[in-house]
């Protein structure tokens, strides 16, 4: 018998090993960056984010046979927002609440659950729903961000806490909505509260203890304290030196809450950083200068978390124009030229494609209207209209809005079509400079005059007004900034993208569908109905030879909760639920009965209306929607009975008597003549609903 060579031994016994039995979520880099088809690790599916799958089983000819396999409710009736993701057979999900969730991903089986219990009333610090978007996985362990700042890690098998870190001074009104990712053993998370006073941050831990390995924050901090002993501590001069005024007393933004991206050939992380805390530069930065790094792009080592480079998408923004939506990466031939590119969609209107391996500036064209800015300069700046500053304390009306012309939905590139696929809307944003504003910490804190959110009491003008609001499917051409093809919906807000080797989109929609169209043209090539609004981003995995598509669907995100008026279909509690779709299978949505809820006849309030609608337009709006019109998400203010007891509506609002229902206490910033100013403005918008659905003087009008 001849010897074996070491050789060959040595690989058969790593090919052995790895037909061994291993442990659930046994993820690592090399697992991650060879993407298996099968399988969908990391919240973008790979380190580049595409979210484009190679699976084509699911293709133009058979999706036509595609039916719901199975769906799995969800345990909370809030903002949906998750991606699945999907490993070793197990599909781990996520809530409202930042409740996580396994579930067999063939059957829908729930394998196990665990809720964080967040204490509800830190939900008044999450300024757009406490939504979570998803998990990482990494060496058999799940990681969560949760709405109150905490970075928790879970035993893959039985979903046990293996270690727990506060990511988060408490003192301070931060959040985390953003799925974590996973870098070479470090688990990267940043958090939000960018409208409530905080300084952005991103900071890593390892995953094996939950140690912090460094923090790299993205706003000078007070000049007084000196180095933050940071990874971005060597570009802290370089930061204050763009900044103006007492910044560091507002907390000046810049939270990283959504888009991360890496790239393994040149070993650099890539985030997002959102926007300035207040939102109005000339309270928080008087005088202009570009605050770094609000509104950037930046690079990092992910060992260290040092510095590479950075590009600012919005110097010195004022009209909340986050960069923390999609960052995807790609390799393309742009002008006949191979290059690495880095691309984003942000809320500011224009897509950017950047040189990622240094962040040089290559091109960049609007994709939606934008009104603030006429171009992007060939040096990589905007060309600004001054007017939309609103420096000058006149209002101004400008495109995009701060729900801006994207927003968290992800967006998806097709390597086969060379397409990024947008889900882009169009919004105009009154802004206006408040000139008796006043920062109240761990409050909302926008530097806009109040009055700005108030929406025309004639019928015909918000008829115009939600005319003018409009959503799409944009297939964009990075390399030519040019749109190939478009789908109009019926409105905007309408959620993340798929794309997949079977030449397929898919989106789903604010008015409750799961849609397929054809990548290269938009053709709508399959449609189901899932009763309510789908959000989140959809993906696609395999098991046993079967492709399967998965989407999270369920009322709630912050449009929801503001954007009351222009939904004609409100939201019901109901719970969210995951979908999951497969060809031949022929499943059903379980319908959801609507039923009209009437405006009971609202109370006399003998207090000054006009002086509540100021504090509900600074406090309230948020949650509670423009002029208090809800869509059910949050209860409609006008139907409550909270509203007919002043005793009890007084509790509400200045003891906190419903913290536990996440409605908190505002007794520190209002008075009790404050409360019963905000009741007789409730009160006015609530006669105002009661006299139209009763037009006869009291008698309801026939159905």
């Amino acid at each position: 018998m001849k010897r074996l060579s070491l050789a060959v031994i040595v690989m058969a016994a790593a090919a052995l090993a790895g037909c061994g039995p291993r442990g659930p979520a046994a993820v690592d880099a090399a697992r991650i960056e060879r993407a298996a088809p099968a399988e969908w690790l990391s919240y973008g599916r790979s380190y580049d984010e595409q979210r484009h799958s190679p699976l084509d089983k699911v293709n133009k000819e058979t999706v036509s046979t595609l039916g719901l396999a199975w769906s799995y409710e969800l345990s909370t009736n809030r903002g949906v927002e998750t991606t699945p993701i999907v490993v070793d057979g197990v599909m781990y999900v996520t809530s409202a609440w930042s409740v996580v969730y396994a579930l067999d991903a063939k059957t829908g089986a729930e394998k196990w659950v665990f809720d964080p219990e967040v204490p509800r009333a830190w939900g008044q610090y999450a300024c757009c729903d406490v939504v979570n978007r998803g998990v990482a996985v990494w060496g058999g362990k799940v990681f969560v961000g949760t709405i109150d700042g905490r970075l928790i890690a879970l035993g893959a098998a039985d979903g046990a806490k293996a270690w727990e870190v506060d990511t988060i001074n408490k003192t301070a009104p931060y959040t985390i909505t953003g799925a974590p990712r996973v870098i070479k053993g470090n688990v990267i998370i940043g958090n939000g509260g960018g409208e409530y006073g905080v300084r952005g941050y991103v900071s890593a831990y390892d995953a094996d203890d939950g140690a912090m390995k460094w923090r790299f924050y993205t706003v000078p901090g007070d000049p007084a304290n000196g180095p933050d002993g940071a990874a971005s501590d060597s570009v802290r001069e370089k930061m204050a030196a763009t900044w103006k005024g007492d910044w560091w007393k507002y907390g000046g933004g810049g939270t990283v809450w959504d888009s991360m991206a890496y790239d393994p050939e040149l070993d650099q992380l890539y985030i997002g950083v959102g926007n300035g805390s207040p939102w109005n530069q000339e309270i928080r930065s008087p005088g202009g200068g570009g605050d770094l790094f609000l509104s950037s792009i930046v690079a990092l080592d992910p060992d260290t978390g040092e510095y590479k480079w950075h590009y600012q998408t919005t110097p010195g923004e004022t009209w909340d124009y986050t960069a923390t939506q999609s960052i995807i990466l790609a390799d393309m031939k742009i002008g006949g030229e191979d290059r690495k590119v880095l691309m984003q969609a942000p809320k500011n209107g224009f897509f950017y494609v950047i040189d990622r391996t240094n962040g040089a500036f290559i091109s960049a064209k609007p994709y939606v209207t934008t009104t603030w800015a006429s171009e992007i300069g060939a040096d990589g700046r905007p060309v600004e209209n001054p007017a939309a500053r609103y420096a000058d304390g006149a209002p101004a009306l400008v495109m995009p809005s701060a729900f801006g012309g994207h927003n968290w939905h992800p967006m998806a590139f097709s390597p086969q079509t060379g397409l990024a696929y947008i889900p882009a809307q169009e919004l105009a944003g009154a802004y206006m400079n408040d000139a008796n504003f006043e920062f109240r910490p761990t409050f909302w804190n926008n530097g806009q005059n109040p009055l700005v959110s108030t929406l025309p009491n004639e019928a015909a003008q918000r008829t115009a007004m939600r005319a003018a609001i409009k959503g799409r499917l944009s297939a964009w051409d990075p390399a030519t900034q040019t749109e190939k093809w478009k789908v109009e919906h019926t409105g905007p807000w309408n959620g993340g993208v798929l794309s997949t080797g079977g030449g397929l989109v898919f989106q789903g929609t604010a008015d409750g569908r799961f849609v397929a169209y054809d990548a290269a043209d938009g053709t709508k090539a399959w449609e189901s109905v899932t009763h309510s609004a789908t959000l989140a981003g959809p993906m696609t995995y395999e098991i046993d030879g079967e492709q399967y598509v998965a989407v999270a669907s369920g009322f709630g995100s912050v449009y929801f909760l503001v954007m009351g008026f222009n939904i004609d279909r409100k939201a019901v509690p109901m719970n969210g639920r995951i979908l999951v779709y497969k060809l031949g299978a022929t499943g059903t949505v379980p319908p959801v009965t609507v039923e009209r809820i009437e405006t009971p006849k609202p109370p006399v309030v003998r207090a000054d209306a006009q002086a509540g609608a100021l504090v509900y337009q600074a406090q309230c709006v948020q949650c509670h929607g423009y002029n208090a019109i809800g869509a059910g998400v949050i209860p409609d203010l006008r139907h409550s009975a909270v509203l007919q007891d002043a005793a009890l509506f007084h509790a509400t609002v200045l003891e906190g008597a419903r913290a536990g229902n996440g409605m908190p206490s505002f007794g520190a910033i209002l008075k009790p003549a404050d409360a019963e100013n905000l009741r007789a403005y409730i009160a006015t918008e609530a006669s105002r609903a009661y006299a139209e659905e009763n037009p006869a003087g009291g008698r309801r009008r026939s159905r």
